[in-house]
């Protein structure tokens, strides 16, 4: 049994802090006087002032021994939607966040903060200015979105005054900035083997992209206002830019900022989306004998050509939200920080 001691309000516990969200996460945290405490199934990085715990999320014990007197745990761990492994999704967004949650409950934890994603009510078709209460997608277009779906379910259903447990979600969208090892890394890649010349659809279409310190600025602002009188408790928050952008600009910024040509040849939305669903029926088909993983899945291909972009006004009315960070100046920050991506490097 680990001991009971009483927690501290100002020391809390990144579950997935050795992430790109979860280290951008501690440094703010440290910044704003918190004693932090990273649960990872690896170290990516040292900071002095920082405890490292190593472990399985699925590991009670092991998260028990890293919770002793923490108040707050922001659970910011998940694998990337890029990795497509059905029993990790489900190993880690599912059952590894109802084993924290068992975890947080023996230790006495006040409460969880939960990294969502805003794709949980997104099926494809098109979103604008899409509010909180939207449906849950019933036909998710990934196996990544379907356990987001339920972990989100899972940890606002805890929510529980009388017990002590309080909880919450932020749903971000289009997470991007410094050090991120998705987006732009892939991004390049893609401009670097000739890939990066097509539009899909008409390149109408409004996304949010949103600068990963707002990201943290709206974890930080909904784990200071939970509280058993707030309105928070239970509930999940859009957090974006609040400026939508069309989505092969954004691309096409990225692009030129760091040496690359944007991509200019239009194909139909249809066309692509109809190939892809094809190319996954037939991954499918052959996963038994041959593993094969196309580059263009229907969820992949939607969110490069549709519609997709979020109200952020709930949490404005509940946490006082607003981006410190416009999209242009993360851009250009972003930008600025892959030197070695640009081209001829």
């Amino acid at each position: 049994m680990v001991t009971r001691v009483r927690p501290s309000r100002k020391r809390c516990a990144v579950i997935g802090g050795s992430g790109f969200l979860g280290r951008h996460l501690v440094e703010k945290l440290l910044e704003k006087g918190y004693a932090v405490t990273v649960f990872d199934i690896r170290q990516t990085y040292d900071l002095p002032s920082v405890t490292f715990h190593q472990g399985d999320l699925c590991d009670k014990q092991a998260l028990l021994t890293a919770l002793q007197d923490v108040s707050l745990v922001f659970h910011c761990a998940s694998p990337a939607p890029a990795s497509d492994d059905r029993e990790l999704f489900q190993r880690v967004n599912i059952q590894g966040t109802r084993t924290v949650l068992q975890a947080c409950m023996e230790a006495g934890i006040q409460k969880v903060v939960l990294t969502s994603s805003a794709s949980v009510v997104f099926e494809g078709t098109d979103i604008k200015d899409g509010k909180e209460d939207l449906p849950y997608a019933s036909k998710p277009l990934d196996y990544y979105t379907q356990t987001k779906i339920q972990q989100e379910k899972i940890v606002l259903e805890a929510c529980d005054k009388e017990k002590g447990l309080l909880t919450v979600a932020i749903r971000p969208h289009g997470i991007f900035g410094p050090r991120d090892p998705q987006l732009v890394p892939i991004l390049v890649d893609t401009a670097r083997r000739g890939k990066m010349k097509f539009i899909i659809g008409d390149g109408s279409n409004l996304v949010d992209f949103t600068y990963v310190e707002n990201v943290v600025h709206g974890h930080i602002l909904a784990a200071e206002g939970l509280s058993p009188d707030s309105t928070l408790c239970g509930k999940a928050y859009h957090i974006t830019n609040d400026e939508p952008v069309r989505f092969w600009d954004f691309m096409s910024e990225v692009l030129v900022g760091l040496g690359y040509a944007a991509p200019q040849y239009h194909l139909p939305y249809w066309l692509v989306y109809g190939l892809a669903l094809l190319l996954w029926l037939f991954s499918l088909l052959i996963h038994p004998l041959l593993a094969f993983k196309p580059t263009f899945t229907p969820m992949r291909v939607a969110l490069a050509g549709t519609h997709h972009y979020y109200s952020c006004v709930r949490a404005k009315q509940d946490m006082g939200y607003q981006p410190l960070v416009g999209l242009k100046e993360g851009i250009a920050r972003t930008v600025a920080s892959y030197p070695h991506l640009r081209n001829g490097a």
